[in-house]
């Protein structure tokens, strides 16, 4: 029997997909907001594509923001850009 791969929504296109396919992003107990590219950092975890344009999607509609319960400024979604890049 295959083993069930976990689903997880993009937050920023709202599409499911395995979590595999997503990067992390976490807020960390110090409600720091860093991409988490190995998945397993402590923290409450939101997921997105690795696509900058969800990044930008994410901004638009502030879902980041929604997800963590904090504010998520500009310069945030600038670094997880910068990010993505890497």
């Amino acid at each position: 029997m295959e083993k069930k791969k976990p689903i997880r929504r993009c937050v920023g296109c709202g599409a499911s997909k395995e979590k595999a396919e997503l990067y992390r992003i976490i807020r960390t107990p110090e409600n720091e907001i860093l991409l988490d590219k190995t998945g397993r950092k402590n923290g409450r975890g939101a997921y997105i594509c690795k696509d900058v344009k969800c990044i930008e999607k994410a901004k638009k509609s502030g879902s980041l923001s929604k997800a963590f319960g904090i504010s998520v400024s500009d310069e945030i979604y600038e670094s997880l850009m910068e990010g993505f890049a890497e």
